[in-house]
């Protein structure tokens, strides 16, 4: 990624012929199983022939993620060719999306930096994951549907493309509250606005295509003295078959597909950074510097101002570090006519060992990523800053070290938050509820008038959910429909858990308001929740758990090994709505 937060890879769309003539390094399409290789008649027909023998063989079926590449032995301008499977017919927005993930790795891997991409024709509709449905029905939106709160313009055409429609209902309780906020519905107010909406099929492949390359051309970043040169994605021109919409929307669907994946992969550069080389105050710094790339508002409390305010969590659970916190805020009115603002408040424990209660030395380097929910952010600030949507924010981010020394937090201690609640702690390895509770009371404080919170929070929602989705928890379930309509439409897992009121009953304490843990180990990941529930002021509230998605152990689908970026794109799509 370049200093000023864009691509290395160029991207263009045309929609005249000439695929198979291109200049690249190598032609990439996209077939079905069982598609007849005779309906590519741009290719020679030695390569129809190699590629219908490679189907016959078993060796090249057509399968979701799977990708083959054949030489052209001089028949074509392209020394290659490589073919990217969609599984069975029809196929769906997320395996197209990962079939350009998986050749752009593989062009990598052979070196080949330029690509002539001919995209395929027809509808490639968003759908929930297999194995079931969403904990909350999609129908539950509120008013609005599947724009109500995630650009309107574009959701709406998109979630017809896609077949999922909502209903409105009344405003009462819950859902007047979510009305609220969909009448202040965010939108890009330059890609979402470019989108005609009888023309979405083209424009959500190109975007999808586009979006893919870009996420499958990240790699990790080496330290190592000796490393070999890594060929780039410097290129990839895109065919479209049939001219549906004009060249002016086809590239502010590539605009869009830009800004999620540099949004996406910033997000896993920073979960990636070592914990020596990102402290608190690194934090801060990268913060201020996106800000000022792109004109936002931005705010820094360093230690001394954090205690002076009386944020007494954060202090707390920076104390035990030679590395003091600091409180991070940006303010960004896309919407200065309406009174509503959105608070996104991310966990920045740069690295965390637990504390006092330390954790087992085995797998801790993983705790580098438990800034994830700020690296989360920070990433939607690129997308936020490119594509300018009409909505109000508040990104609070508290950052800090949970370190064990002899002035740590202790087991025991009773601490006074930012909120004037106090609090029990009973593990200083529960630390990252501890920052958030002065981070919602920020937001708040600053005018949020609903919040998600993101956090890689518990290793409890590994246990439900294993590293494949993200959990939520919410006070309003019709304000959670919206986000995981956003998060089907992005292709990223997320599922619901209770958030019934017996959980916060588990908290009581007897010498504090609440303390930071149950006596037992039930419903962890549930626990850290309705911990945070306690401080949102009855506020619409959505509570994001990436403990298990965050970061991984190895590739996975769309998914580098290390730090994923999960939600990034799953956000950007329910702020933005530009993903078409």
């Amino acid at each position: 990624m370049r200093a000023d937060y864009t691509t290395n890879t160029k991207i263009s769309v045309t929609e005249s012929g000439g695929w198979a003539s291109a200049e690249a390094d190598a032609l990439l399409f996209f077939t079905t199983e069982g598609e007849d290789p005779g309906s590519l008649p741009d290719l020679p027909a030695e390569l129809r022939a190699e590629l219908d023998r490679l189907k016959r063989a078993g060796r090249f079926k057509g399968g979701a993620g799977e990708v083959t590449v054949l030489p052209a032995y001089g028949r074509l301008a392209a020394p290659y060719v490589i073919a990217a499977g969609l599984g069975a017919a029809p196929a769906g927005r997320d395996t197209l999306r990962l079939a350009a993930v998986q050749a752009a790795r593989e062009a990598q891997r052979l070196g080949l930096g330029r690509l002539a991409v001919l995209l395929p024709e027809g509808a490639f509709p968003a759908e929930p994951p297999r194995g079931g449905t969403y904990a909350a029905p999609l129908a539950a939106q509120g008013a609005g549907g599947a724009g109500a709160a995630g650009g309107a313009s574009v959701k709406a055409a998109s979630a017809s493309v896609d077949g999922v429609q909502a209903e409105p209902q009344g405003e009462s309780g819950a859902d007047a509250r979510t009305a609220a906020g969909a009448r202040s519905a965010p939108q890009s107010a330059s890609a979402a606005d470019a989108q005609p909406a009888g023309a979405t099929p083209s424009a959500t492949t190109v975007f999808t295509v586009a979006e893919g390359l870009l996420l499958g051309a990240y790699r990790i970043a080496t330290y190592a003295r000796e490393t070999k040169p890594r060929q780039e994605l410097a290129a990839a021109q895109l065919f479209v078959q049939r001219d549906a919409l004009n060249g002016e929307a086809l590239q502010a669907a590539v605009a869009a597909a830009e800004a999620y994946a540099v949004a996406t992969n910033y997000a896993r550069d920073l979960t990636n950074l070592p914990g020596n080389l990102l402290l608190p105050s690194d934090l801060a710094e990268e913060a201020e510097k996106l800000a000022g790339q792109f004109g936002i508002a931005c705010e820094v409390l360093d230690e001394q101002a954090i205690v002076e305010r009386g944020m007494g969590a954060l202090a707390a659970v920076g104390l035990g570090s030679a590395n003091p916190p600091r409180m991070i805020t940006l303010s960004y009115d896309g919407d200065p006519s309406s009174g509503e603002v959105l608070g996104l408040v991310g966990k920045g424990v740069t690295f965390d060992t637990g504390g006092i209660s330390i954790k087992p030395a085995g797998g801790m380097e993983e705790m580098i990523s438990d800034m994830g929910g700020a690296a989360v952010l920070l990433g939607l600030l690129i997308v936020v800053g490119r594509l300018k949507p009409r909505i109000n924010l508040r990104i609070v981010i508290p950052a800090a070290e949970n370190m064990p020394s002899g002035t740590a937090m202790r087991p025991g201690d009773v601490i006074t938050t930012l909120s004037g609640r106090t609090v029990e702690v009973l593990n200083t390895d529960a630390e990252g509820r501890l920052i958030l509770a002065d981070g919602v009371t920020y937001a708040i404080e600053k005018g949020a008038t609903r919040l998600i919170d993101i956090a890689t929070l518990t290793g409890a929602v590994l246990v439900s959910f294993a590293d494949v989705a993200t959990s939520a928890q919410t006070n309003d379930d019709a304000f959670l429909a919206s986000v995981l309509q956003a998060s089907i439409q992005a292709g990223e897992k997320v599922w619901q858990l209770p958030n019934f009121p017996e959980y916060r009953e588990m908290l009581r304490s007897t010498v504090a308001d609440i303390k930071n843990a149950a006596a037992h180990k039930w419903a962890g990941a549930i626990m850290g929740g309705s911990f945070i529930e306690a401080f949102i002021e009855d506020k619409p509230w959505i509570h994001l758990d990436t403990g298990g998605t965050a970061w991984l152990w190895g590739d996975r689908g769309v998914d580098p090994k290390g730090g994923t970026g999960a939600m990034v794109r799953t956000l950007a799509e329910y702020i933005c709505g530009a993903g078409v």
